[in-house]
């Protein structure tokens, strides 16, 4: 056995309603299946899945293959940490007591992992000046606006997620996936944010775009990528840090 790893993955959009979607989930069954046995944590940060609208008594039915292995993952131990993004934020308890992870609603959330203080989180409003995705973004964490959602029928309301979800993505298409560096709303937050508090490293998702980047005031940002036409992963461990360079871990 190695060092203990921790891996990082985010914006799978499993269940997306677009051509890609049988092979998305075919590469995120082979990466779970193939990591390492020294994996001792695994952060899934936001929009894991392309919509997640979680009732009582119901739950989606796609991604069954993908919940057993993770299932299994945590059964051999795993720590496993399921970031809500914006197109998974309304569910409840299901992922949690059936299949065994902690669902972390929170922004961002700073943590020693493997002697670094890592700050993460999806990414999603992280210091927006758009009044649309402001008022997107707050609407969908709208206690009372959820409560009224899941007062609708399943069948209409996993309907309109799939309308809906297709049309963010449009709109994600034509500006916001368009990483702009230093010049970003996200970078200058974490700027901000990170000042007096000793991150070593940053790890976001939702711009859909895989890279490495300084912070000015201190430590490096890892973005990830989506999984659109390859396997998008960073992982740390005591010494190494970086994007899918462990042993078993499909590109």
């Amino acid at each position: 056995m190695g060092e203990p790893l921790h891996i990082f993955v985010s914006d799978v959009h499993l269940g997306i309603n677009d051509v890609s979607a049988e092979a998305r989930e075919a590469r995120f069954l082979d990466f779970l299946r193939n990591l390492p046995e020294e994996t001792v944590e695994l952060y899934l940060l936001g929009d894991i899945f392309d919509f997640w609208v979680e009732y009582r008594d119901v739950v989606p039915r796609s991604s069954i293959r993908v919940l057993g292995e993770l299932a299994a993952l945590s059964d051999r131990g795993v720590k496993i940490y399921f970031f809500t993004g914006n197109h998974d934020y309304w569910l409840t308890d299901y992922l949690r007591d059936e299949i065994g992870m902690e669902i972390v609603r929170e922004s961002l959330v700073v943590k020693e992992i493997a002697g670094r203080r890592v700050c993460m989180g999806h990414g999603d409003g992280l210091g927006c000046r758009n009044p649309f995705t402001r008022l997107l973004f707050s609407a969908i964490r709208n206690k009372l606006l959820v409560f009224l959602l899941k007062s609708v029928h399943p069948r209409l309301i996993f309907r309109w997620a799939h309308k809906w979800s297709s049309s963010s993505r449009n709109y994600s298409n034509m500006s916001k996936y368009i990483f702009k560096g230093k010049d970003s709303d996200l970078y200058k937050y974490l700027c901000k944010y990170g000042e007096d508090k000793g991150i070593d490293c940053y790890v976001i998702g939702h711009v859909h775009s895989q890279m490495e980047i300084e912070v000015e005031s201190g430590g490096t940002l890892y973005l990830l990528g989506d999984w659109a036409e390859e396997a998008s992963s960073l992982n740390l461990s005591g010494t190494y840090i970086g994007f899918g360079a462990c042993p078993n871990i499909p590109k």
